[in-house]
C-alpha cells in the first residue's frame, strides 16, 4: 500500500490536524522565500453566487423583465458606471474600486458547464475540462512541481478545518487551519505530544514511520503559526463574525511575514433557490465589510501592493427568477481580482452579456483557468502551462 494510500485510509487522516503533507525542514529553520515575496489570497463564495444581484446591469432591459421581484432597482443600486452598479450591501467595496484596487471580470466560466455544486467546484479546484476527472488540484500541482522555496506545509495555508481538493497535489499538499489557538492546544494534547516525540525512524514499516513524521510536521507546522499569529495585533477592526476573523489571521500572518504565500479562505451560504434577497443581502455585506478591513490594514502597512485578492464562486446562477424568490443554478459568473498592482481596473470585460444566453445561463466568455494562467505566470512567476497541462490566454489584469 502506498503511503498516500495508506494516510487515506486512516482516521486520523479525517481531521485537519493531519492533513498529509510533505515532510518540513527542521522547525525554526527560515526557508528560502518566493522570488517576490508575493502574497495570493483566494476567496471562495460557496453555493453558487448570483452574480447578477452582485454587479448589477441596472439600465438592461431583460435584467428587469426576467426578475420582476427579484432585480434590485435602479433607486437601490448602488451605482459605479453609466451601465453597472454594485449591490447595496457592497459599499464598503466602493473606495477599493475608486483608488483603482479592484477589476472585475464578467461571464467567467468553462465550456460545457456542469450545475452540480460538487461537481463544478471540483473543476474550479483542479482546472479540467468538464469531463475530466483529476486527484490534484492547480495549486496542488504549483507547490509540487513549480514552487520555490516551499518545503513547508503552511507555504499554502486554508482558513477551515478541512483542506480544499485545489490546495492537494501529487507530492506535497497545503495546510488547514481554522484557529491556531485551538490547533496549538489540539497538537500539544499530552497524549500527541508523546507520540509526536517517539522517533518514527525506529519503525521498519513505511507508512507507520511516514505517519510519525507527518504527526511530528503537524506539530511543528502548529507551533510555527500559533506563534506567529501572535506576533502582531490587527491595527483595523473587522467585522465581527467568522469571515471577518478569518481575514484578520491572514493579515496577521501576512503582517509577520511568515512563509505562507498562498491563503485561502471561504464564505458559505450562497445557494439561495428561495428567499434569495435577505440571505443575499447578508453575505455580500460580510464579504464587502471583512475584504475592506483586509485591505485597509494591507495599505497601512504598504503590503497591497505585494498582495493579490481572487474571490470567485463555482457557478452563477440563472437569468431569470425561479418562483420562490430565488435564482436555481447557472453558469458563467462575475470573478474579482483586488491588489495594489493591478494594471487593468474596473469592469475589464464591459458587463455581463444578457443578449446570447445559452439555456437560460450567461454564456461564459472568459475560461476561468486564463485567470489562473495569468497569475501562475504574472503573480506567481512560474510556467503555467506545465501547472495546468495546456495553453491558456493571459489577460492583461496583473
Amino acid at each position: 500500500m502506498k503511503r498516500r494510500t495508506f494516510l487515506e485510509n486512516t482516521a486520523l487522516a479525517s481531521t485537519s490536524l493531519f492533513v498529509p503533507s510533505f515532510l518540513a525542514s527542521p522547525f525554526g529553520k527560515k526557508t528560502e522565500r518566493s522570488r517576490s515575496g508575493r502574497n495570493l489570497v483566494i476567496i471562495q463564495l460557496n453555493g453558487g453566487n448570483d452574480g447578477l444581484n452582485t454587479v448589477i446591469p441596472y439600465r438592461n432591459d431583460i435584467y428587469y423583465r426576467e426578475r420582476p421581484r427579484l432585480a434590485i432597482s435602479q433607486q437601490e443600486a448602488l451605482t459605479i458606471t453609466d451601465e453597472l452598479a454594485f449591490h447595496p450591501a457592497m459599499d464598503a467595496l466602493r473606495p477599493i474600486y475608486d483608488q483603482g484596487h479592484l477589476a472585475v471580470l464578467h461571464d467567467v466560466g468553462y465550456p460545457n458547464p456542469d450545475r452540480s455544486h460538487f461537481r463544478s467546484m471540483d473543476i474550479w479546484h483542479t482546472a479540467s475540462d468538464a469531463d475530466e476527472y483529476r486527484s490534484e488540484g492547480w495549486l496542488g500541482r504549483y507547490l509540487d512541481n513549480h514552487c520555490t522555496g516551499c518545503d513547508t506545509p503552511y507555504h499554502a495555508l486554508e482558513i477551515d478545518d478541512s483542506l480544499s481538493l485545489a490546495l492537494k497535489g501529487a507530492e506535497r499538499t497545503g495546510f488547514a487551519m481554522s484557529n491556531p489557538d485551538r490547533l496549538q492546544r489540539a497538537t500539544e494534547n499530552r497524549f500527541l505530544k508523546a507520540l509526536g516525540n517517539h522517533q518514527g525512524d525506529d519503525h521498519d514499516h513505511e507508512e507507520v514511520s511516514y505517519l510519525y513524521k507527518t504527526m511530528i510536521d503537524t506539530q511543528r507546522s502548529a507551533r510555527y503559526l500559533f506563534e506567529q499569529a501572535g506576533k502582531h495585533r490587527n491595527t483595523v477592526r473587522y467585522p465581527s463574525n467568522r469571515f471577518g476573523d478569518d481575514l484578520a489571521l491572514i493579515a496577521k500572518l501576512i503582517l509577520a511575514d511568515t512563509d505562507t504565500r498562498i491563503y485561502y479562505a471561504g464564505l458559505t451560504g450562497f445557494d439561495t433557490h428561495a428567499n434569495q434577497q435577505g440571505a443575499q443581502q447578508r453575505l455580500l455585506k460580510q464579504y464587502a465589510d471583512g475584504v475592506s478591513a483586509f485591505v485597509r490594514e494591507l495599505e497601512e502597512h504598504d503590503l497591497l501592493d505585494d498582495t493579490l485578492i481572487m474571490t470567485f464562486s463555482e457557478f452563477g446562477r440563472r437569468v431569470a427568477q425561479n418562483g420562490s424568490n430565488g435564482t436555481d443554478h447557472g453558469a458563467a459568473n462575475n470573478l474579482f481580482l483586488m491588489g495594489g498592482n493591478l494594471k487593468q481596473r474596473g469592469f475589464v470585460n464591459g458587463g455581463p452579456d444578457l443578449q446570447n444566453l445559452v439555456d437560460g445561463d450567461l454564456k461564459y466568455r472568459t475560461d476561468f483557468r486564463s485567470v489562473y494562467a495569468t497569475v501562475l505566470d504574472h503573480w506567481l512567476e512560474t510556467d503555467a502551462d506545465a501547472v495546468l497541462g495546456g495553453r491558456f490566454d493571459r489577460l492583461k489584469v496583473v
